[in-house]
């Protein structure tokens, strides 16, 4: 998914100091963008305060969204360097296209996951012919240096591991989970998982100690560590745990989003993570210029242009403890 904020800020992201090295219940409210004609999402990372967790970098929550009458999900083909994208439904189905030639249709808790390494354009939209409800989450992870040039790739997997208890299900979509590994390829140690909760369910999840973690709350009402977290809201947990406690006073789902924190300093800019001005400024002169990128084929409309640079100075400014 594409940011189309005409006039994106940049977002200082990485670096140790933006991490909480112990157990905290931080409730991150979300920013309302606007995606396409029908289609709103409501951000939380990057967020005021709280740019990434783990190697996650940028979530956005939508839906669930009635678009039986509508379009539904319209994202011109645009253009990634340095990253991952982690498509990832509840309801409806989003047809992917991309610069390698992939076209395939992602349904609910099926794992499109996209690579863009050193430069990738793709589209997304809902199909002609789509379910009346679309509700999802779009998830960028940040690629390390020692990764972040290599060749682009798109995987689907249809399907998942699960970690199971008494009114949980939990299935692995990055990483891995008490023992359950995503076939997904990461580049970091990280997790990310979908937590299906029956109500009145107690349980205990277990997690590491090095990682960070937050949870974004897609549906029902659940309380996490004690705190009541709604859907489209997400509670940032630190550090320093070795398991979670959760409570569905109905059914419920989240997502778990973890991982070791990650040290690099970045710059993310439109849809570029970099780590400099002139890697950010070369990028989006290739995409203007229609080269790099390559092409995506099947696309019924333009692909987006690009915004202006910020008049100041991009600069990876992450703090160190």
């Amino acid at each position: 998914m594409s940011n189309l904020d005409r006039s994106p800020v940049p977002s200082v992201c990485g670096g140790r100091g933006f991490v909480v090295a112990e157990p905290v219940r931080e409730l991150l409210s979300p920013r309302r963008v606007r995606l396409g004609e029908s289609t709103e999402v409501r951000r939380l990372l990057p967020n005021l305060g709280r740019r990434m967790i783990g190697a996650w970098a940028f979530v956005d929550h939508y839906g669930p969204d009635d678009i039986a009458d509508e379009p539904g999900m319209q994202v011109p083909p645009h253009p990634h360097i340095g990253l991952q994208t982690v498509s990832w439904l509840h309801e409806g189905e989003v047809l992917h296209r991309d610069s390698t030639g992939s076209l395939q249709t992602i349904r609910p808790r099926e794992l499109g996951l996209m690579t863009s390494g050193r430069a990738i354009s793709h589209s997304e939209e809902s199909p002609r012919s789509h379910a009346r409800f679309l509700h999802g989450a779009q998830l960028w992870v940040a690629l390390p240096d020692a990764h972040r040039h290599t060749e682009p790739l798109f995987e689907h997997h249809a399907t998942l591991p699960t970690v199971t208890a008494p009114g949980l299900t939990a299935t692995v979509i990055l990483g891995d989970l008490d023992g359950a590994a995503s076939p997904g390829t990461a580049y970091t140690p990280i997790v990310g998982a979908d937590l299906a909760l029956a109500r009145g369910t107690d349980v205990r999840l277990p997690l590491v100690p090095d990682f960070e973690y937050g949870v974004l709350a897609m549906s029902g009402e659940v309380r996490v560590d004690g705190v009541t977290v709604l859907p489209g809201s997400m509670l940032y947990l630190g550090c320093g745990r070795a398991e979670l406690p959760l409570h569905a006073e109905s059914d419920a789902g989240l997502m778990l989003l973890g991982g070791e924190p990650f040290e690099e300093e970045l710059i993310m800019w439109w849809n570029f993570v970099g780590r400099t001005q002139a890697e950010i400024e070369q990028a989006r002169e290739d995409w203007t210029k229609g080269t790099r990128f390559g092409e995506v084929h099947g696309y019924d409309g333009a692909p987006l242009a690009a915004p202006e640079l910020p008049a100041t100075p991009l600069k990876p400014r992450g703090r160190m403890r």
